[in-house]
């Protein structure tokens, strides 16, 4: 692991509104196949964290690397590019489309390519559509269904689908069971689970630290707009990133060679 490159590193991540500081010398690091959850209050600094790697917003400071290399991000669409994807809470999903066309969405497979007049592959669409749904155990019955028939939960498996097809390097998932029901979480949380036996690193927002525990291989903690610590799932419990999430336990007072203090 020493002499593996990190999917993501993140050095002295700064963003700063005016006076307001967001985010303050932010340090983080994923390794080739791990998952990673962020945490913390409302306001800590995991949103403006996440904006700042997706490039919906660019840093004040600090630098970005990507398997090594130093990145800038302009927009989401190039972070894409890079091979970085990210499924939103909003999803991003059309809701008068079918399912291939929602995962092909932005990067339609063409017959003839002529601009706004190009006539589309749908039967490529459809097969590939197929194979990435298979690959992370989706199973949509209807493709061919709009979105909006369809609920919550497979919504979200729709999109984690998507990005897991695309993804070249990396996974961002925001909250991606805040509004499913116990089932449907269930559901997206096997599919987590399978992109882990498949190496694809990831990394998760939530709230729900049951979720985090079940689900990844370290936990970074936000506060007051700065990484204070990250913790190995298997060094730590959920009392104690409550503990640290809320200031009742200082991260100065954890083991050295647990916590990694920002």
């Amino acid at each position: 692991m020493a002499d593996q490159q990190p999917v993501i590193a993140v050095r002295n991540l700064t963003k700063h509104y005016g006076g307001v500081k967001a985010l303050t010398d932010a340090g983080f690091t994923l390794m080739a196949g791990e998952h990673a959850a962020i945490v913390g209050d409302n306001g800590a600094g995991k949103s403006t964290f996440v904006r700042l790697i997706t490039g919906v917003e660019q840093p004040t400071s600090g630098e970005i690397l990507l398997e090594g290399n130093v990145v800038s991000f302009d927009s989401p669409l190039d972070a894409r590019e890079q091979g970085v994807e990210t499924v939103y809470q909003n999803l991003a999903l059309a809701e008068d489309l079918d399912v291939p066309s929602n995962i092909f969405m932005g990067r339609e497979i063409t017959r003839i390519n002529l601009g706004p007049l190009s006539v589309l592959n749908h039967k490529a669409m459809r097969a590939q559509s197929v194979d990435m749904l298979a690959t992370t155990g989706v199973k949509i019955q209807d493709l061919s269904e709009p979105m909006r028939g369809m609920s919550g939960g497979q919504r979200q498996c729709v999109a984690i689908a998507r990005a897991a097809g695309f993804a070249k390097k990396l996974i961002i998932l925001d909250e991606p069971t805040a509004a499913l029901g116990v089932q449907e979480t269930a559901r997206v949380e096997d599919i987590i689970r399978g992109l882990k036996d498949r190496g694809v690193p990831l990394i998760i927002i939530s709230h729900n630290l049951r979720q985090v525990f079940d689900l990844v291989d370290r936990i970074y903690v936000f506060r007051q707009g700065r990484i204070i610590c990250s913790r190995l799932k298997t060094q730590t419990t959920p009392e104690e990133i409550v503990g640290l999430i809320t200031g009742a336990i200082a991260p100065e007072s954890l083991p050295a060679e647990e916590a990694v203090t920002c």
